[in-house]
């Protein structure tokens, strides 16, 4: 379960010198428990608990049993025994998490000379937004917003067209969004969007019709 539970954190962006495991003293247990395992993270102000792994043994159980008086036994065929099993508690707490969340993915990078950008580079499973659709002009505002309700179909996405393409990137940048989508007027002629890497920041072109299956194939977890 120790395993498990840090292979979740990792494959989710959490850095592994933020993370430590705290095995409880036996002063700590509580009565029910064998064992019981702290997930630590380091945060701003110190080190905090995260996510908490107990052996409960069997007392859930059996206490269940006592009370409704149901059998809540396991029948093992292979050893032809009866047993109660013993539950695993994982207690991961909401709000810590998201906190955690959000310590790993801010950044504040220089970029160019003297211009600094502020990112939250969320996995994008962990994103609000997946893409956001940026129409280069108003003027292209009705076609891009066809691109948008294609992709809103199946993801969270957002549209902006107000304000330079560079302040939009930023803004985007700012709520953690992995990918900008700019509907350009080129656009009009190709048939094709640019689509721009949140934490790369580098662009590639892509026909409109494998925008969708770009984005899905990105996001997965």
């Amino acid at each position: 379960w120790k395993e498990y539970c840090a292979a979740f954190l990792y494959s989710l962006g959490m850095k592994k010198e933020n993370l430590k495991l705290r095995d409880h003293g036996a002063e700590e247990l509580s009565f029910y428990s064998n064992a019981t395992t702290d997930f630590e993270y380091l945060f701003p102000f110190g080190w905090g608990e995260l996510w908490g792994i107990a052996d409960r043994t069997d007392y859930d159980l059996k206490q269940h049993i006592k009370h409704s008086g149901e059998n809540l036994e396991y029948f093992d065929p292979e050893t032809n025994e009866h047993y109660v099993p013993y539950v695993i508690e994982p207690s991961l707490g909401v709000d810590r998490a998201v906190l955690a969340f959000l310590v790993e993915a801010y950044d504040e990078e220089t970029v160019g000379e003297g211009d600094t950008r502020t990112v939250l580079h969320f996995h994008p499973f962990l994103a609000p937004y997946k893409a956001a659709v940026l129409p280069l002009s108003k003027k292209l505002s009705e076609k891009a917003s066809q691109l948008y309700d294609a992709l809103r179909k199946s993801c969270m996405v957002d549209f902006d067209d107000t304000g330079s393409i560079g302040k939009r990137y930023r803004r985007q940048d700012e709520i953690g969004t992995p990918f900008c989508i700019t509907y350009d007027f080129e656009s009009e002629i190709d048939g094709a969007v640019t689509i721009r890497d949140r934490d790369t920041m580098e662009q590639i072109r892509l026909p409109i019709n494998q925008v969708v299956s770009y984005i899905e194939e990105r996001c997965k977890f």
